[in-house]
């Protein structure tokens, strides 16, 4: 069975170093712009590529982190930054934006895509596609279960799944809470962990209803090895040195066979414990905050484990052979794999009193001391009673290990082809907005649909409740299938997608890639929710390559960035409705109250009330306030059509508001005046 590598976060050099001298075989981390951890440190273009050195040093890769969603302004500093990037020989981009992705390849066609978290992947239909696409690695969603990352895994990619550090409440790239309470984005790297923060839905003022434990599978290393996976990610690129160190090595301790040591990794950081609830499908004790104790022990524990990282750890094996002969320069030969270096000294003089023997050589040549080297067979030639000054040894040595090293950095680092690509917007014109525009409602029940249908261009509908919608008279080509946000089962979804399309309905929303990999596949229309996070025309062209005949762009993007968008995928904008701000696999409500007590919302500390839309397997916390667009609609630019979002209201009561009158209730204008 293959060992999995070991990824490590770094937020800092120090991090990295910890990282490595602790056993990780590959360490992620981000640069000062384009990365989902803005928080942290992260490295300058000097730290950057002093990184890569020292990871390719140690024989690790470096995968840097670029797996934010960019705007169209910022994509010629995008594509300098991977250029640079690809020149000090990264090994791989994480990337979360399809525009990006599209970017980087046309920068440096040969580099190394790894599809982020952020991407919503969650079945194998969708990595995949990944995969067909050009993605050498996926990262899932972190809330898969055993059986689907298996799955997964049996796909023509690699696959690289969190096993141990914080998680997200809501699933990754689904986020968009950060955004509308505080402008700051999780998909722009700047989310403000509103979820940590007081929820009830029981009026409890101290209760932290969206606040999870933090993830550890190190007790299950064997079993997730065993699956195929080949990568196990660490997260933490803002956590201190002490907490990576430790991490990657009880990881590796597991990886081994031994029992990790779960109470020093808890002592160290934890939210009240770990949890293991995805990846077993037990998710009845998930959620903790952050404790006193936790705090405490973490100051006990911390000096302790700098001696996980004190020193250089040795990973490289080197052969000396050392030759001294009368009338001839000293030359000492070291061997490291399939790189051989030779150094040559001073001619050795004859010994006055104790000659230079094997021993005497031997000694001093296998002082690798902090280096990344150790000695394994070491010989001496000497012909005659010839002495060496044990410090011209020492010195020989020394420029043997630094040639060396400079050789296995150099053997390790990859060189890719960076073209002179300079990033230009597609040349289609900017779409004014038609005198009516279409609408489109996305309903939630099946009166919602009959009463939208009359008015709208198409009313989308969850699948299980599209047949109720067709029988009830809505035509079969004007309804828009919106399939479970999160899927749960493949196989199970599949089937009732087929059982649709034999009922004539050939249109299907794409929430996520899984959506677009299953809907290509049965020969679906493709429609792109917002969640694809379209932030940019070149992520709009490289969705209409891949198939989407239109897309609703980003509810992050501001009026003036829809309007400087170029793209010939016709462009949608949500006008009116409440906005899911997360996607979670857990039920905050269920955990605190129990579903039989189900009280339909959840109220932050300042009392403010949020709806959860409850769909069985997963569940859809909604904004507080009301969207409302839809009196506007003249300031939009380069938008098709309009999108309403109905969540409990009375479908006329909707229509009507988002008509341009007058709703009930606060009302808000998202972010696209103020923006993220």
């Amino acid at each position: 069975m293959k060992r999995p590598e070991i990824l490590a976060p770094a937020g800092s050099i120090e991090t990295l170093r910890a990282a490595l001298r602790s056993g990780a075989g590959a360490v992620y981390a981000g640069g000062k712009r384009f990365s989902a951890r803005s928080s942290a440190s992260n490295f300058t273009n000097d730290e950057l590529a002093e990184a890569v050195k020292l990871c390719h040093l140690y024989g690790a890769k470096f995968d840097l982190a670029v797996n934010t969603v960019i705007s169209d302004s910022e994509a010629e500093d995008f594509c300098k930054y991977i250029k640079y990037a690809a020149s000090v020989g990264v090994d791989a981009f994480i990337v979360q934006d399809w525009g990006c992705a599209e970017l980087i390849r046309r920068c440096v066609p040969d580099a190394v895509l790894h599809a982020s978290t952020q991407m919503s992947v969650h079945t194998a239909a969708g990595a995949e596609m990944l995969g067909a696409l050009g993605y050498q690695r996926v990262v899932p969603a972190r809330e898969l279960g055993r059986d689907t990352i298996a799955e997964i895994c049996r796909k023509d990619i690699e696959v690289e799944i969190f096993v141990h550090g914080a998680l997200c409440m809501s699933v990754s790239g689904q986020c968009y809470m950060s955004a509308f309470m505080g402008s700051r984005s999780a998909n722009r790297g700047c989310c403000g962990q509103a979820c940590r923060l007081p929820f009830s839905a029981a009026g409890n003022k101290d209760r932290a209803s969206l606040s999870l434990k933090d993830l550890s599978l190190l007790p299950r290393a064997e079993e997730i090895s065993a699956l195929g996976i080949d990568s196990l990610k660490i997260e933490g690129r803002m956590k201190r040195p002490e907490y990576v160190a430790s991490a990657v090595h009880e990881l590796s301790e597991a990886l081994d066979g031994a029992a990790p040591d779960m109470a020093l990794l808890r002592g160290i950081f934890s939210r009240g414990g770990f949890t293991d609830g995805y990846f077993t499908g037990k998710r009845q004790d998930m959620f903790g905050v952050r404790e006193k104790e936790d705090v405490t022990a973490a100051r006990t524990l911390i000096p302790q484990i700098h001696e996980l990282y004190r020193y250089e750890r040795p990973v490289h094996t080197v052969d000396f052979r050392a030759v001294l002969r009368p009338d001839e320069p000293l030359t000492v030969t070291a061997h490291c794999g399939d790189i051989s270096v030779t150094v040559t000294g001073d001619v050795p003089a004859q010994a006055q009193n104790r000659p230079t023997d094997c021993e005497a050589v031997c000694k001093q040549l296998s002082k690798l001391g902090d280096t990344v080297f150790r000695a394994d067979r070491i010989s001496a030639d000497i012909s005659g009673d010839l002495f060496v000054p044990a410090g011209k040894l020492n010195e020989l040595r020394r420029e043997l290990t630094d040639r060396l090293a400079g050789l296995v950095i150099k053997r390790n680092t990859p060189e890719y082809t960076i073209t002179d690509y300079v990033p230009e917007l597609a040349a289609a014109s900017r779409r004014e907005a038609p005198a009516v525009l279409p609408v489109r409602a996305f309903c939630r029940t099946a009166e919602q649909a009959s009463a939208a249908a009359p008015v709208c261009e198409y009313t989308a509908v969850p699948l299980d409740i599209a047949d109720k919608v067709l029988a009830a008279g809505v035509p079969a080509e004007h309804i828009l299938i919106i399939p479970p946000r999160f899927i749960a089962d493949e196989k199970k979804l599949t089937a009732a997608l087929e059982r649709a399309a034999a009922s004539g309905m050939n249109r299907l929303v794409c929430c996520t890639p899984d959506h677009i990999a299953l809907g290509k596949k049965l020969g679906f229309r493709l429609h792109g929710f917002f969640t694809l996070n379209v932030y940019n025309s070149f992520s709009a062209e490289r969705l209409r390559d891949i198939g989407l005949e239109d897309c609703i762009v980003s509810v992050e993007a501001t009026l003036p960035q829809i309007a400087a968008m170029r793209t010939e995928l016709p462009l949608g904008a949500v006008t009116y409705g409440r906005v899911p701000l997360m996607l979670t696999r857990n039920c905050p409500i269920k955990n605190e109250v129990g579903c039989k007590n189900c009280t339909g919302s959840l109220t932050d500390r300042t009392g403010r009330r949020f709806p959860v839309a409850c769909s069985g397997e997963y569940v859809e916390i909604l904004n507080p306030d009301c969207l409302l667009m839809s009196d506007r609609l003249g300031e939009f630019r380069n938008i098709s059509f309009s999108v309403l979002l109905l969540s409990d209201e009375d479908a006329a009561q909707t229509l009507s508001a988002a008509a341009g009158r007058k709703t009930t209730g606060n009302i808000t204008r998202g972010l696209y005046y103020r923006g993220i």
